[in-house]
């Protein structure tokens, strides 16, 4: 409840004022003299004050409210004050409103008014405190990624600033991560970061591709074999858990990983403890795992694809990676990176930024590859990235845009209508319709 404080030193002021606030759900504390009112700003959290001008018997010049006024901005600079005044100190209410008192009103007052001005101040206070936190933190975690080592990641979007983020934050912990996200949108590149920001970034960083490998194989490349142990090994094979002792190993496709595997993956998440296939000696390692999936785990575990133990085991901290259609400020600075900076046409960038990318980065990255063969020199052409125009849109060029994209949207573009509504592939006047819909300031 929004706290407010009447200084008055006429009992009848406070008391009437008191009522009508309170009825309003407003909570009230009253002070009779300048110094009871600065010691309640100094030790209680005041939403706003509504001050008298003249606190002393037969004072009518309005000074000890002008010196009142000054005193309460010394302590908190943001602090709304309304003043109540006679005739006789309006231009001393004047000059304190040039000096930023929110507003005055003349004795004696009009309640509704007063009501009103008090809801419009507590609301835009309250606009205010969440803007300054919004940009408190948006320092705080642009400060760390500028301290973090990215990898050569090259990203715009707040979607990717939102991972890399919480990236660098669980980096520093010994917590299993499990990345999402569709084939080609970077989850190994993720990885790696959350391995450079670790304790471990010294340490090994084993990559495991558990989808290119055959279900035979699979056991063999993580816990490692004897010789003879199957078929065709001949000499004893070091599994990537032991590669990996004292460091990271990165499982990719987990999904991919057969039952029988996903079993000796739990023992040795759960006791560091395995045995090489063909070898009755049990190993133990001290290894932090780092999976990824394209697949839908919670619907492998339904189907009796998947452990539902080790889901939760290699789930304790999951990031969600966006596909690229999904973070369309991402596509132009890709672009430009895999193309060394050269230039673009505007019709080849508008028609990036129209196209789905079904295969993500991947797709992007090799479709500038191929336009960079096509046009070693100069200017990069649309026809030089051969797209298929038949591809749909980006799925934010639609209605269902929410407010808070749009509001990310207009924080990062600084408000500029044009460069928001590019982002969303929607004309201005649409964008505006969606401004007013969701009731978003501009």
């Amino acid at each position: 409840m929004e706290k407010i404080l009447i200084v008055d030193d006429n009992p009848a002021i406070l008391e009437a004022l008191s009522l009508l606030l309170e009825i309003h759900d407003f909570a009230v504390v009253t002070a009779a003299t300048p110094f009871e009112a600065v010691q309640t700003v100094q030790y209680q959290r005041i939403s706003l004050v509504i001050q008298d001008m003249n606190f002393t018997a037969d004072t009518t010049s309005g000074e000890e409210g002008k010196a009142l006024f000054y005193q309460l901005r010394a302590i908190n600079p943001h602090l709304p004050i309304i003043l109540i005044t006679a005739w006789t100190e309006l231009e001393t209410a004047i000059e304190l409103v040039k000096a930023g008192a929110a507003d005055y009103l003349p004795k004696p007052w009009d309640d509704s008014k007063l009501l009103t001005c008090v809801n419009n101040l507590i609301e835009l206070g309250k606009a205010k405190q969440e803007n300054a936190t919004y940009q408190r933190r948006q320092q705080e975690r642009t400060a760390n990624l500028n301290n973090a080592d990215l990898v050569g990641l090259v990203y715009k979007s707040t979607a990717m600033e939102r991972i890399l983020t919480m990236a660098i934050q669980v980096a520093k912990s010994d917590a299993s991560v499990l990345i999402t996200g569709p084939n080609g949108s970077g989850k190994e590149r993720i990885a790696q970061i959350i391995q450079a920001n670790s304790l471990l970034h010294d340490q090994p960083f084993i990559t495991v591709n558990a989808g290119a490998l055959p279900d035979e194989l699979i056991e063999a490349e993580l816990f490692g074999a004897e010789a003879g142990a199957y078929t065709g090994i001949t000499k004893q094979r070091i599994g990537r858990f032991e590669a990996a002792d004292g460091g990271t190993l990165f499982l990719d496709e987990i999904g991919n990983l057969p039952l029988s595997g996903q079993m000796k993956l739990l023992r040795v998440l759960q006791t560091g403890e395995f045995e090489r296939l063909g070898s009755p000696h049990t190993r133990k390692v001290n290894v932090r795992v780092i999976s990824a999936t394209n697949e839908n785990l919670q619907t492998a575990i339904k189907s009796g694809r998947f452990r539902e133990d080790l889901y939760y085991r290699l789930n304790v901290i999951e990031l969600n990676l966006p596909s690229l259609a999904e973070r369309p400020d991402d596509i132009l600075p890709l672009a430009q990176h895999f193309l060394n900076n050269r230039e673009l046409t505007l019709d080849t960038e508008q028609a990036l930024l129209a196209h789905h990318w079904p295969g993500n980065v991947r797709e992007l990255e090799n479709a500038c590859k191929r336009a960079a063969v096509l046009n070693p020199v100069g200017i990069i052409n649309l026809a030089d990235f051969a797209l298929q125009t038949s591809t749909p849109a980006s799925p934010l060029v639609k209605t269902q845009v929410t407010k808070q994209q749009i509001e990310d949207a207009m924080h990062q573009h600084h408000g500029v209508i044009a460069k928001v509504a590019r982002q969303f592939g929607m004309s201005r006047q649409a964008l505006y319709r969606r401004l007013q819909k969701f009731e978003i300031d501009y």
